[in-house]
């Protein structure tokens, strides 16, 4: 069975399906305004174009959903074909318009285009070859916002494969350069409205205006 697999299953037995979003990226949107990349753009009609937003790993689309309602124009990616439909049918109820693809990051199915977005998250998704094309997504002055589980070296932990977890400090060293808003690495259990019960990394960066 494949990861998609597993994932639709989990998604229809209602587990990692709150509609409640993390309130790390209601913090981002609210308390971070985004900057253009230029007074020039600024001062141009480019103000009032909807500002674009990705959303990787979307699962059931908790994210894409908030973040379409604060007027973002949103991309939602996952491999999850159920995890998409329930994306798309929560929009619909909520007369909200997004953009939801099934597409397979690890296997290259989505492409994230250079300079695209005024702000990407990436909650609980943790493919390291995919920082590169996440950092160069963003827009100048945009925001990149996520949580990520790390190791959990708790005699009590559950195994996990170390490959989909952080080292200490390696979300922070990811964003080097870039200017770091916040930054903290959890203790304990991550009490997200995501159901998840790992310790994480949480980042909110700006990449360099210039």
């Amino acid at each position: 069975m494949s990861d998609a697999d597993r994932w639709d299953e989990r998604y229809l037995r209602g587990e990692h399906a709150s509609a409640e979003a993390s309130r790390l990226l209601v913090r981002a949107v609210d308390d971070f305004a985004l900057e253009e990349d230029s007074p020039a753009a600024a001062a141009s009609s480019l103000k009032t174009t909807p500002q674009r937003a990705l959303d990787v790993a979307c699962g059931a689309g908790r994210h894409a959903l908030v973040l379409a309602a604060r007027g973002f124009r949103v991309t939602a990616v996952d491999a999850s074909r159920v995890g998409i439909e329930m994306t798309l049918d929560r929009a619909r109820a909520r007369g909200l318009d997004l953009d939801a693809r099934v597409a397979d990051l690890a296997r290259g199915e989505f492409t994230i285009e250079p300079d695209a977005y005024q702000l990407v998250c990436d909650f609980y998704y943790l493919q390291r070859d995919l920082f590169r094309a996440m950092r160069a997504g963003l827009r100048r002055g945009g925001l990149f916002v996520a949580a990520i589980h790390t190791v959990d070296e708790h005699p009590s932990a559950r195994p996990a494969n170390p490959d989909f977890l952080l080292r200490p400090e390696e979300l922070r060293e990811q964003f080097r350069g870039w200017e770091i808003l916040h930054y903290h690495e959890t203790e304990g259990r991550d009490e997200d409205a995501g159901e998840h019960r790992r310790p994480s990394a949480e980042i909110i960066a700006r990449r360099p205006a210039a």
